[in-house]
């Protein structure tokens, strides 16, 4: 007896389609599974078996065999626990396939019930993309499964409720129109008003926020890098509703996407500690799973203490910055993880976090200066856009009482560029920020007045810039006049970007 039926497995972002068949035969009871299986599929046997028997059906005294095709992809996950009982049972009642639209996943508890599994909103969206439409998965995967158009979901509980899917052919799929959708909806419970002078760390917030360019803080303990670098996203503009997809998607894939709110409403703000291994911050293991960079897709990326990072583990953000994604390699292929992010990087301008700082003195000698700021490589810093300092506050800085412009206000500001520049880019595809123009296009997009070339030409050539460099003040003051709603880049614009260009500080040792 021989039955047949879909599933799904996860690789990375891809959903790949998994052909499960079971074959019965007589002879000596056993149960083998073949078609590259890991150890958590192997151990669906004791579950597949318990399940069937508590679920009050009967299991074949029979050789079993199940294949997983295709068998040169590696199986991994619990997701196979149902559709191998499912087909074990089918081949048990003379069932020889379920229908070719039609696919199942699941994990099973001993006693019969299924377990949500992780990965289902990629796995749903590869599904639809091979034209399987009705999909049969454990009840609490149904809200993000939901969120793909043009399918039919059938959330269950249990395997008994399974075969009742499936025999009475797919009659009542779940209504996906019960899903109270989570947009627009945001819970920051800070705010840019409750920060105490810093103007010109404000001013790199909005302009960073407004172009999309990474921002690196440098200044004393206890100055407010970090209050400052979480309240970033309340300033940013909203998410569409495709970038929360895209987001939903990585997250899913990562397992830790709610599933009472599937869909991410707010831009992801991700703050990994210094000690985070390079495959946390990049993605990849065992059983690739995207990294920090992929998480904060389409938000920010916060690298306190930046110097305290492991420098294997700064070099590997190169190819995510430079490039907007994340690439795997593997012996049998590549994975790939998108990761469009703002870098915020937090640093002390020394070892003891006080040189130059009004108040306290410093107590590092010149060597150990040295070799703090160069933990931070130039390949790095030539990524990051802006940079700026952010000294202490005197006591009457501290204790005013005047409110500070709130998050907001900066917000309607950024909105109002970005628009601008959604509307400049509109024939670029990828484009939707300025620190994603390519150099290729600057000259395109970007139009200095008749004074200012020969400006930036002087600037040049007193802080020895690189042509990179030459890219970065570009497009940083294109988006100052983007601020000022400017069509031209004045004088002005250039003279501000110069101002948070980062210059080579252990000249001035």
């Amino acid at each position: 007896m021989y039955s047949v039926l879909f599933s799904s497995v996860l690789d990375g972002m891809e959903s790949t389609l998994v052909k499960v068949e079971v074959n019965l035969l007589k002879g000596i009871p056993s149960f083998g599974i073949v078609g590259l299986p890991d150890s958590s599929v192997k151990e669906s046997r004791d579950r597949v078996q318990s399940a069937i028997y508590n679920s009050g059906l009967e299991f074949p005294v029979k050789k079993i065999t199940v294949n997983l095709a295709p068998a040169d992809v590696k199986k991994e996950g619990s997701s196979f626990d149902l559709p191998i009982a499912v087909c074990v049972i089918l081949a048990s009642r003379g069932i020889k396939k379920v229908s070719e639209t039609a696919a199942v996943i699941g994990e099973l508890s001993l006693d019969g019930s299924c377990r949500p599994v992780r990965g289902v909103l990629p796995i749903v969206a590869g599904l639809k993309e091979k034209n399987i439409k009705k999909i049969i998965l454990p009840i609490g995967n149904e809200n993000e499964a939901c969120l793909i158009k043009g399918v039919r979901i059938f959330p269950v509980g249990s395997l008994r409720e399974t075969i009742e899917v499936i025999l009475n052919d797919f009659e009542k799929s779940f209504s996906c129109e019960k899903i109270k959708q989570n947009k627009n909806i945001t819970s920051y419970e800070c705010d840019f008003s409750e920060i105490r002078g810093q103007s010109l760390a404000r001013r790199a917030f909005e302009i960073s926020a407004a172009g999309g360019h990474n921002i690196l803080l440098s200044g004393p303990p206890g100055a407010g890098k970090t209050m400052l670098a979480r309240r970033y996203p309340t300033i940013m503009p909203p998410m569409t509703e495709e970038e929360s997809l895209q987001t939903s998607l990585i997250w899913s894939a990562a397992g830790i996407l709610s599933r009472e709110m599937p869909l991410v409403p707010e831009r992801p703000f991700r703050s990994p500690h210094h000690t985070a291994s390079h495959i946390a911050i990049v993605g990849g293991g065992s059983d690739p799973r995207p990294g920090e960079v992929s998480l904060a897709h389409n938000g920010v990326l916060f690298l306190d203490e930046l110097p305290e990072f492991s420098k294997k583990t700064l070099e590997t953000l190169r190819q995510p910055l430079e490039d907007g994604f994340v690439t795997i390699s593997r012996i049998k292929g590549s994975i790939v993880f998108p990761s469009k992010f703002i870098l915020i990087g937090a640093m002390n301008p020394c070892p003891c976090g006080f040189r130059g700082d009004r108040f306290r003195q410093c107590s590092c000698s010149t060597g150990e200066i040295r070799r703090y700021l160069l933990k931070v490589s130039g390949p790095i810093l030539d990524r990051i856009d802006i940079h700026t300092e952010v000294p202490s506050l005197t006591f009457d800085e501290i204790m005013s009482g005047k409110p500070s412009e709130s998050s907001e206000k900066i917000k309607e500001r950024v909105s109002s560029a970005r628009k601008i520049q959604l509307q400049r880019y509109e024939e670029e595809p990828e484009v939707f920020c300025n620190s994603q123009i390519q150099g290729s296009k600057l000259s395109l997009y970007c139009h200095p007045e008749p004074d200012t070339p020969a400006f930036m030409k002087e600037a040049l050539r007193k802080f020895s810039l690189t042509a990179r460099a030459y890219d970065k003040i570009l497009k940083v003051s294109r988006t100052i006049a983007d601020l000022e709603s400017s069509f031209s880049i004045k004088r002005e614009h250039v003279a501000e970007a110069l101002n948070f260009m980062y210059m080579d500080k252990t000249r001035f040792l």
